[in-house]
């Protein structure tokens, strides 16, 4: 490994950067170094100069420094080495994106394999999808990781108890097949609570357990759409949704969202006769807007009217750090028109992967029929261990600190983000993330992914959006971050930010 003498002839010659320029200074210093690269100026595995040593040498601020090797980073050319400093990639991206064109001796190029795909399969791989890695509890978190509870604090002893009581004791009766809709005292502890806590009109009959909220979407996609039915659909909106929608060969409508929510109006100009609407009423995802009162009403009206579906995910309604929990639409809902989907993946962990619907009593004996043909029903043991958690009061006091944390951290985010970081604030007391809009004419996908390359998670909102978007922005999560990891990672961001946007900026935040 060789050094990088700062005060050599490389530096004078080649590495000049010129403050007049309209150009950053950051932004030709990556080019100089970048270039040099490149050229073979400067080797791989070279050591770079310390950010303060090349600060001085050059006669510039550190930062100035650090924001060039943080995008020369970002994009692969250089590399952090524990004992070692900052060196050169062995391996350039240029290397990696280049195609091995080297000949091989065939008589002709052998034909790509033929799938044997249907249309439900292709459309399945041609969407995209809510992918996200393993979090290992203990383990330093992601900051700012989209929808994520707070697992370094779930009170895992008192479910483990749970389990383990159930594991010992249940019945051999319960060892054989059980009710398709799931295990009766859940279904009743579920529906308990939903009228209470959501408002929600229902009895333990019209309760169905499924595999999360993403199985219920599944199941309410196959029975209520025929293949080229349409359905309306939050643009932005959650891809888990798109993708149930896509597989039982429904059409997506992409359908706007303003500040009171999905707009019926232009659903209605769009598209009067959609079969279903799928929308998120209580906290909009990915926009965090609540859909206001005229617009649930509205909604409702034309599904009345044309016999249509509402498919309502209520997926963290539980985390409103200001009033009362707004009542859920299908509590609105006098003409059974709402199916409400629910889970437990927010609330308690995502590996539990147990959620809900509640269908209006015509459709229980469908969805049951139906339920049948794909998994039967989820796992005894998670439900009766969930529901033994419900009954002895584990979960109301466990959502009750966690409304406490979750508005300390977003607190505190919402604080640094306007103060350090060049993005339009809107975080509303609810919810598990906040949404950062940026100046116009950036690139959210490409600043997402430069945060990513500095070990934070700041998920673009274009990427949930199916038509072009007037604005781009970001989506940080604070949900799952200890208040040490904010701090430490909105510094980060704002490197990303910086090394990304065409001059540094003023915090444009607003209340």
């Amino acid at each position: 490994m060789t050094n990088f003498d700062p005060a050599g002839d490389f530096l004078f010659a080649n590495l000049q950067i010129i403050p007049s320029l309209a150009t950053p200074l950051y932004q030709q210093l990556y080019e100089r170094l970048r270039n040099a690269i490149l050229n073979g100026q400067i080797a791989a595995e070279t050591r770079l100069p310390s950010t303060r040593t090349l600060a001085e040498s050059l006669g510039v601020s550190r930062n100035t420094v650090l924001n060039a090797y943080d995008q020369l980073a970002a994009e692969g050319y250089i590399v952090s080495k524990e004992g070692s400093g900052t060196v050169v990639a062995s391996l350039l991206p240029e290397t990696l994106l280049s195609v091995d064109v080297t000949p091989v001796a065939t008589s002709k190029p052998a034909p790509l394999p033929d799938l044997g795909l249907s249309q439900r399969g292709r459309a399945y791989m041609q969407t995209p999808s809510m992918s996200s890695g393993p979090v290992v509890v203990g383990k330093d978190s992601e900051a700012f990781r989209l929808s994520q509870p707070a697992l370094d604090v779930f009170p895992f002893d008192l479910w483990h108890r749970c389990v383990n009581r159930r594991t010992r004791y249940t019945a051999s009766e319960f060892y054989s097949y059980q009710e398709v809709a799931g295990y009766r005292p859940l279904r009743e502890a579920i529906a308990h609570y939903l009228i209470v806590a959501r408002g929600v009109r229902c009895s333990a009959d019209q309760v169905i357990i499924v595999s999360g909220s993403q199985g219920g979407l599944d199941l309410a996609s196959r029975i209520l759409l025929d293949p080229g039915d349409s359905a309306w659909f939050e643009d932005p909106g959650y891809l888990g949704a798109r993708g149930a929608i896509v597989g039982a060969g429904g059409k997506i409508v992409p359908v706007p969202i303003d500040d009171e929510g999905l707009n019926v109006a232009a659903g209605l100009a769009r598209c009067p006769d959609a079969r279903v609407a799928y929308v998120t009423p209580s906290h909009q995802f990915p926009l965090a807007i609540t859909m206001s009162l005229s617009r649930r009403l509205a909604l409702l009206d034309w599904a009345t009217r044309t016999n249509a579906w509402i498919l309502e995910d209520d997926y963290n309604s539980e985390f409103r750090y200001a009033g009362r929990p707004l009542m859920a639409l299908q509590g609105l809902d006098s003409s059974s028109r709402v199916i409400y989907i629910g889970t437990f993946s927010k609330v308690l962990f995502p590996a539990l992967r147990l959620g809900y619907l509640v269908v209006p009593e015509s459709l229980i004996e469908a969805f049951e029929s139906a339920r049948r043909f794909i998994d039967v029903h989820p796992s005894m043991l998670e439900q009766m261990a969930l529901a033994d958690f419900m009954e002895e009061g584990h979960l109301t006091r466990h959502i009750r600190r966690m409304r406490t944390l979750y508005a300390e951290r977003r607190e505190l985010l919402v604080e640094l983000a306007r103060r350090e970081l060049p993005l339009e604030i809107h975080a509303p007391e609810a919810g598990m993330h906040l949404v950062g809009w940026l100046p116009d004419g950036s690139d959210d996908q490409q600043i997402s992914q430069r945060a990513a390359a500095q070990g934070i998670s700041a998920s673009a909102v274009s990427k949930f959006s199916i038509l072009p978007l007037h604005r781009q922005g970001l989506l940080l999560g604070y949900a799952s971050v200890p208040e040490a990891d904010i701090r430490a990672g909105v510094p980060k961001l704002r490197r990303a930010l910086l090394a990304s946007l065409p001059a540094p900026l003023t915090n444009p935040s607003t209340a």
